[in-house]
């Protein structure tokens, strides 16, 4: 897709230092790389370790749109970058944003998509033709004419890769693009990278989906720690050097290595007892347009105390649409919501608050206080709790999603990852009696996700959790039961060792079994019931010991 020469490499970074002004220590520390033409370089770390910022210096947006202080140097093709404005940098390298919602300006697809093109000035005729182009060669000519506002998180992310393709450029940067996906567009997104490498495209793929983007063979991988790259190597070597509980490594990996780590298994406070129902859906009926098809239709289903609920299914399979309509964001066209035994028609989204806490699946939507400490009392205080109660749950959240340090900060000057866990703590700190997070892991390092949804799931108080999710192995590793949605209506339901054993149904609703699946299923006689690799490994060593 470039016709660049392959004389000068695409990019080269060297001696990359920088410190944000907003923040007091260093984000990046001496980040050297070349990238070479058609090259697929994988980039891994933990949440917070610079790899967004490193993006940031590639695209051109450091130090720009974000200040500080800034030492080395970027070349693009051999010119360097410091000289060049930022719509001739645009044209050399595309950028997509783990957060589709900070991308998305159009309010079409087509428009949305053509944005970039009509700013180089470009003929209408073939605006339209490589809009057309882009979004067929993607495989979503049927979004042309959709509005953005309706699609789902998946269709923005496919959308906002579009409008970056559309302006082909040399090197492309691919900032989590997974954390939005199903678990089988997320294949076809990497097998569609790999595709556009192949075709001499110049790719840094930044993903905490480690074991997923290994699928396609990187031809070299970066792995990040606090500002610096602590290994630069080839694929195969990735595994030796990174520690299995900050990196999601495949199960069989994991399992080999936890044998040897004797810690304690993670067991969830909250156990299903079939009791009391706190949220019922009645022949529940949606269309976001008058007229429109019913995103969701005909739901029936009932949460109860101790429901540990993992909600999985393809994008636009109504997931979102029908958790909105449990906190009363929507209400239903055709039946009923009953939140403890009241319909939502009846009660206010503040009223239902108290009840069911909502973490939204994009940050942005959630954030707006000057500091992370006021993000975090805002509900509690609207929520009428008194200085000391505020101040507990406060720190509580705080120590949970791991943001010592940062109470200070503005949130939205933190990397995605961090700006998720704030999200998630201004949850926890309401003290709702029913947690309910979309896409709680998106963004997020594995040692994170493990971290808080281990503590959430320890936390005396929640009567039920609930969590949309496309990270099979979330629901394999935390849920006690399933919900599989396909096309607005629900296609399974029950314990993960049920529904996710019907692999047939899994690959109708889009979903890929994991290397983690397979281990449980192939163990499940033995343990009965899932668990983590880490968990995995503990049992089978300690049942060696016991035979030998």
């Amino acid at each position: 897709m470039t016709d660049r020469p392959d004389s000068v490499p695409p990019l080269i970074v060297e001696g990359l230092n920088f410190r944000y002004q907003s923040r007091p220590e260093q984000a990046l520390y001496d980040v050297s790389l070349t990238l070479a033409r058609g090259e697929l370089l994988l980039i891994a770390g933990a949440s917070g370790c610079g790899k967004t910022t490193l993006i940031r210096c590639i695209n051109g947006l450091i130090p720009r749109s974000y200040k500080g202080e800034l030492t080395g140097r970027v070349l693009l093709y051999g010119q360097e970058m410091a000289g060049l404005p930022l719509s001739r940098i645009s044209q050399m390298v595309g950028t997509v944003l783990q957060d589709p919602e900070r991308q998305i300006l159009g309010a079409h697809v087509f428009t949305e998509v053509a944005f970039g093109l009509e700013n180089l000035g470009l003929p209408r005729a073939e605006i339209r033709q490589r809009v057309d182009e882009t979004l067929h060669y993607l495989g979503i000519a049927h979004l042309r004419n959709r509005e953005t506002f309706y699609l789902s998180g998946g269709e923005k992310q496919k959308v906002a890769l579009a409008g970056v393709l559309a302006m082909r450029p040399g090197i492309l940067l691919l900032d989590e693009p997974l954390a939005s996906l199903d678990p089988a567009s997320a294949q076809e997104a990497l097998a569609l990278f790999r595709r556009l490498a192949d075709e001499g495209v110049s790719i840094i793929l930044v993903e905490h989906r480690v074991e997923d983007a290994m699928s396609i063979r990187p031809d070299r991988v970066i792995f990040m720690r606090d500002g610096r790259i602590s290994y630069a190597g080839p694929l195969d070597g990735l595994a030796d050097v990174v520690d299995y509980r900050q990196v999601k490594l495949p199960a069989p990996v994991v399992i080999r290595r936890a044998a040897a780590d004797p810690l304690p298994v993670f067991q969830p406070a909250l156990q299903p007892d079939g009791g009391e129902p706190l949220v019922t859906f009645e022949d529940v009926s949606f269309s976001y347009e008058a007229g429109g098809l019913n995103v969701i239709r005909g739901v029936n289903l009932t949460i109860r105390r101790g429901d540990v609920v993992a909600v999985l299914g393809p994008n636009a399979a109504g997931k979102t649409t029908l958790v909105k309509h449990a906190i009363g964001l929507l209400k239903p066209k055709r039946g009923r919501v009953l939140v403890e035994g009241r319909d939502t028609r009846e009660l206010s989204v503040a009223q239902i608050a108290h009840t069911l806490g909502y973490v939204f699946q994009s940050p942005s939507h959630m954030l707006f206080a000057p500091t992370v400490r006021e993000e975090l009392a805002f509900g509690p205080k609207n929520l009428g709790y008194d200085q000391k109660t505020i101040a507990e749950g406060v720190a509580r959240a705080t120590e949970i999603v791991n943001l010592n340090g940062l109470e200070e900060y503005p949130p939205l000057s933190l990397s995605f990852g961090q700006q998720k866990r704030v999200s998630i703590a201004a949850v926890l700190a309401m003290r709702s009696k029913i947690l309910v997070m979309d896409e709680p892991t998106a963004g997020q390092d594995y040692w994170n996700y493990r971290a808080f949804m281990e503590a959430i799931l320890q936390m005396p108080g929640f009567a039920a959790i609930l969590f949309i999710t496309h990270d099979l192995d979330l629901a394999v590793c935390y849920a006690n039961r399933v919900i599989l949605m396909y096309e607005g209506q629900i296609a399974g339901d029950g314990p993960p060792a049920e529904v996710l054993a019907d692999l047939a149904l899994l690959q109708r609703c889009r979903m890929v079994p994991t290397s983690l699946l397979a281990a449980n299923l192939e163990l499940l006689a033995q343990t009965g019931r899932f668990l983590p690799a880490e968990a995995l490994g503990h049992i089978l060593a300690e049942r060696e010991v016991m035979s030998g």
